[in-house]
């Protein structure tokens, strides 16, 4: 366990935090515990969605509702642009400095390994140690880490029903040669059903279930799409090409044998909107719509590789994509929900980012966390109900060599150590394409000294 030289929320603070969101949310049901809903999507684009860049022909009906039913987020960041490491971030409340799983976990030996330390807890884990009584499930994508004593159920989950690797087949459900589709530890063998439908119905009859019940619960649903599709989960022959159902194409004017790559994924885009729709619609069939938090976020940006059928998921208006810190892999669609709270059809601009859904959760269950940890996520609820700015100084962001820090309006990056710092105003160029730090030496100054403030806090 990380031994914390930072100061973090403890029981008596997290408990005022409590009565100072239930002050400004006078609503608030945080002495029940509100159910808690948490999807996330795999690679798909800030500019994917037409609610973020008219100019996308993806057709997505039910995260258009859910936007309007809350708020979207326009400056929400994943902590880390690659998909392991963003999980980890996201489960552990933690920057890849601190919890260590900095790396994609690569090929059958890697997603099956470790992964992410045994010490690192993660959020059912926390759930499960303050006796909160909640029931917690995972049903998607799991990714960090598959070996003995890493798995959803060894980790703090009740239930689990996905698969281990970064990309299994989405109707095979196997990772390279290997089968990869479990329930709890055990094989599931469900060749020919489509992975967003089989995630998506685990969710329902967890929900349904616990909802019928009255036991309050924590859902993590991370569906696979909208990955690309990977030439070495394939039979010799088989094309590489993006997978949707039959129906998911002539939902939006396709044929299942369209060519086009791109108008593929909008059914792959499309589908899983679909599966997400029946889940919000259980909500309402269990009649806990109302006290439920749900959180859609993607994991990383779209990648921008120029591998030709394969990145075609669209950042606009950022730069770049997955794997690089520019905005284009950092910033990702953020949706909250929470009615009565959080206000309809509102946009919120404050930065907030992955590892404050941890603090989130925490505020919202009541549950203690341990002092000894250095967590970088901070309570975002109040930012989500409209009544403070960010709780975030900055934001720090290492991957491989390259490195980048937002604070405020500004954003220095680098592509190695060895480079010199760009900046960027984001606040009038989020393509990052007008490198200030000539103009502005004092400014980079600053946010490099914050960067050491940050890197000090790691050792």
């Amino acid at each position: 366990m990380r031994i914390s030289k930072r100061f973090f929320l403890t029981g008596r603070i997290l408990s005022m935090l409590c009565l100072l969101l239930f002050t400004i949310c006078p609503d608030s049901i945080f002495a029940a515990g509100p159910n808690i809903l948490l999807i996330t999507v795999d690679n798909l684009g800030y500019g994917d969605l037409k609610m973020y860049n008219s100019q996308s022909e993806l057709v997505t009906p039910h995260l258009d509702q859910l936007a309007a039913s809350g708020a979207r987020l326009t400056s929400f960041y994943t902590a880390s642009p690659t998909c392991t490491v963003s999980r980890a971030c996201l489960l552990t409340g933690c920057v890849p400095q601190r919890h260590g799983l900095s790396q994609q976990l690569a090929g059958v030996a890697g997603n099956y390994g470790v992964g992410l330390s045994r010490s690192e807890m993660i959020i059912p884990a926390y759930l499960n140690a303050s006796n909160t009584g909640y029931q917690t499930g995972c049903f998607g994508k799991w990714n960090i880490g598959f070996a003995p004593g890493s798995r959803p159920t060894e980790r703090g989950f009740h239930e689990f029903l996905g698969h281990a690797s970064g990309n299994c087949d989405y109707y095979r459900h196997n990772y390279r040669d290997k089968h990869d589709l479990y329930q709890g530890i055990e094989p599931l063998h469900r060749q020919g059903e489509y992975t967003s439908n089989i995630f998506a119905d685990a969710a329902i009859d967890f929900i349904s279930r616990h909802s019928e019940n009255q036991t309050p619960w924590f859902c993590y649903l991370p569906f696979n799409a909208p990955h690309f599709p990977t030439a070495g989960n394939k039979r010799d022959g088989e094309p590489n090409i993006y997978q949707a159902p039959d129906h998911a194409f002539t939902q939006i004017g396709l044929t299942p044998s369209e060519t086009d790559p791109r108008k593929r994924y909008a059914a792959v885009v499309f589908a899983v909107d679909f599966a997400i729709g029946r889940v919000l619609e259980q909500l309402r069939q269990s009649n806990v719509r109302e006290e439920t938090f749900v959180f859609f976020m993607s994991d990383n940006g779209a990648f921008r590789l120029n591998r030709q059928g394969l990145d075609v998921g669209i950042n606009t208006p950022l730069r770049a994509g997955g794997v690089t810190c520019w905005e284009g892999g950092l910033r990702v669609p953020a949706l909250a929900s929470w009615p009565g709270k959080i206000t309809p059809g509102s946009v919120i601009d404050e930065p907030l980012w992955s590892p404050d859904l941890l603090a989130a959760i925490a505020t919202l269950t009541n549950c203690e966390l341990p002092e000894q940890v250095t967590f970088d996520g901070k309570n975002p609820l109040p930012v989500l109900c409209g009544q403070a700015e960010s709780p975030h100084q900055s934001l720090c962001f290492q991957y491989q060599k390259q490195t980048a820090l937002r604070m405020g309006q500004w954003k220095i990056i680098r592509q190695a150590p060895d480079q010199p710092w760009q900046l960027f105003d984001l606040t009038t160029d989020l393509a990052e394409s007008k490198d200030r730090a000539s103009v502005h030496p004092e400014i980079v100054e600053r946010l490099d000294a914050e960067l050491r403030r940050w890197e000090r806090s790691f050792k």
